[in-house]
């Protein structure tokens, strides 16, 4: 059996895309938690003009607003930007990070509950060449998308994801394996004080495209 650091090759990636339906949107009109565990393993995949890219998702967090006070949607907090959020599930939120970088999420749960699951690293399978390019890193480095932002610039997902139906032929997560799933704190939520302590980060265990070590 590959060993889950093993990074996949591009020819693994096309076998996996071959035929492979979108998950329904069933999968994703689920509680927080429950979606956050089980996207990983999936395939996350999109496609452009220039191309297709996929990776399997090995770090996801779940934000179950309006309690969770990490959440954009904290407080119920319903603007423009956050919208989308609140339903129906199996759509695209995007924000930026720090002003610079885009991150991908993807809304949950039932129509009217802020919740999404935001995916923080895939473990490339295919279009390499291209994630490289977009990234200007060599496509065997962790960096190339080891993180929400660098995994948003490798996929080619920007502000114009905002919104975008995940259960559509340009955008989707497709059918996956997973290996041992561990559970932490989210990272970099600390303003948000008891939640910051939920352990809603979920990762693939030993897979070295996963952003950051988990805290015990």
């Amino acid at each position: 059996m590959r060993p889950a650091s093993e990074p996949r090759t591009p020819r693994d990636g096309a076998a996996l895309l071959e035929g492979a339906a979108p998950l329904p949107r069933e999968f994703y009109a689920r509680p927080a938690l429950v979606v956050a565990r089980a996207c990983i393993g999936k395939v996350l995949v999109h496609r452009t003009p220039e191309g297709a890219a996929a990776g399997r998702i090995v770090e996801t967090e779940a934000y179950r607003g309006p309690e969770d006070l990490a959440a954009h949607s904290a407080g119920g907090r319903r603007t423009v930007r956050t919208e989308v959020m609140f339903g129906p599930a199996g759509h695209a939120y995007m924000f930026l990070l720090y002003g610079m970088h885009w991150a991908f999420n993807i809304v949950v749960a039932s129509e009217g509950k802020p919740h999404a699951v935001l995916v923080r690293a895939i473990e490339p399978v295919l279009g390499l060449p291209l994630m490289s390019r977009r990234r200007g890193v060599a496509p065997e480095r962790v960096e190339l998308t080891n993180g929400p932002g660098k995994l948003c610039q490798a996929l080619g997902l920007d502000r114009a994801a905002y919104g975008m139906d995940v259960c559509g032929p340009q955008l989707s997560l497709l059918p996956g394996k997973a290996g041992p799933v561990g559970r932490s704190p989210r990272i970099n939520v600390d303003y948000a004080g008891s939640w910051a302590a939920k352990p809603w980060r979920f990762y693939e265990r030993g897979n070295r495209y996963v952003s950051v070590p988990p805290r015990h």
